[in-house]
């Protein structure tokens, strides 16, 4: 069968369909509204496709490959869709003249036809992604912990105006969030996977950010994968640790696991990018467009990330499965072993 985490016994959705539905639109404002007012963002539109060959789309992990065609009427010139857009945020502020301090929000619709498919993982990903110009003596791990805390309290704030119009959902998230970094969870949790240190560390504090991910820790490993063209993962910090970027992790009552809801951070600069770039040995990636820009100084210096729209619906609502707050296309195995666990899929 597809790869799936066990499925919860006994399991009674929260909501029927049609409230479902409802509750998603409720979220899913109430949200965006309070986190640009958190971070001081404008909305804007967003490209589904980009140019290939710019470094403008997401390379992910440097192996997911997107989706792409050419257009016939603009002498088939080839296109991909997006698989994310934290670089073409970056270009977006510099083109429409955001000053420091200032940032944009936009809807992202991705595909990514390489992923996995599991509870959490669709083909279709949706989420808020954010970009705002910081100075570069901000470059620090105070700036992205005030950011996180941010962040972290329109999530919590949102859970109580859920938690308001239905009163089988109660609140469960803890007043802070705890930050630890993953050099640190490599040295409480050795013999622990990655997967599994954030479960455990989790499942402690309820609501986790772990600092530095993408960058070589303790034991030669890493925590998680990240494109070495966007986030920050090698600068060090006063702790010990590099990197300046991270994601936010809830504990998930449902699952009875970690669960990723926004993977952010303070944005590379020319050196961090040279230095990224050497890393994972793709330094021809220097050639592109928007890498040639970064490196002439073009471009302002940014931090940002994106939150998962049906991701936070999925937990608001206590759902045990993301084909639950989304459409996709599922397994003909998983769509079985769904309906026989009382999951309803859209």
């Amino acid at each position: 069968m597809a790869n799936m985490d066990p499925l919860p016994r006994n399991y009674q959705p929260r909501l029927g369909t049609r409230d479902v539905e409802v509750a998603i639109k409720d979220i899913k404002d109430f949200f965006e509204c309070q986190l640009a007012e958190a971070l001081k963002l404008c909305r804007v539109s967003a490209p589904m496709f980009v140019r290939s060959g710019t470094g403008i789309n997401d390379d992910l992990n440097g192996v997911e490959a997107p989706l792409g065609f050419v257009v016939k009427s603009a002498q088939n010139a080839p296109v991909e869709v997006v698989q994310s857009l934290a670089k073409w945020k970056r270009l977006a502020l510099q083109q429409y003249g955001f000053q420091v301090g200032e940032g944009l929000y936009t809807d992202m619709n991705a595909i990514r036809p390489d992923e996995e498919l599991d509870n959490l993982h669709s083909i279709y990903v949706d989420q808020w992604d954010w970009e705002k110009i910081i100075l570069p003596e901000a470059r620090n791990v105070n700036t992205l912990q005030e950011t996180v805390r941010s962040i972290y309290g329109t999530i919590c704030r949102t859970e109580f105006h859920i938690a308001s119009q239905h009163p089988n959902i109660r609140p469960i998230l803890p007043e802070e969030i705890t930050f630890i970094s993953s050099e640190e969870l490599c040295q409480r949790y050795p013999k622990l996977s990655p997967r599994e240190r954030e479960d455990r560390i989790c499942a402690e504090h309820r609501a986790v950010f772990v600092i530095g991910i993408g960058g070589q820790l303790p034991d030669g490993g890493i925590h998680d994968g990240r494109a070495p063209d966007y986030d920050d993962w090698t600068t060090p910090r006063p702790d010990g640790g590099k990197g300046l970027n991270g994601d936010i992790l809830l504990w998930n009552p449902v699952l009875e696991r970690a669960f990723e809801i926004s993977s952010m951070g303070i944005r590379v600069d020319a050196i961090a990018l040279k230095r990224q770039l050497a890393i994972r040995h793709c330094e021809e990636r220097a050639s592109l467009y928007f890498h040639r820009k970064l490196l002439r100084g073009e471009l302002p210096q940014t931090m940002g990330g994106g939150i998962g729209q049906s991701r936070l619906c999925m937990f608001f609502l206590r759902a045990a499965h993301i084909g639950e707050v989304s459409v996709g296309i599922w397994p003909d195995d998983m769509l079985r072993e769904c309906r026989k666990a009382n999951i309803t899929l859209l």
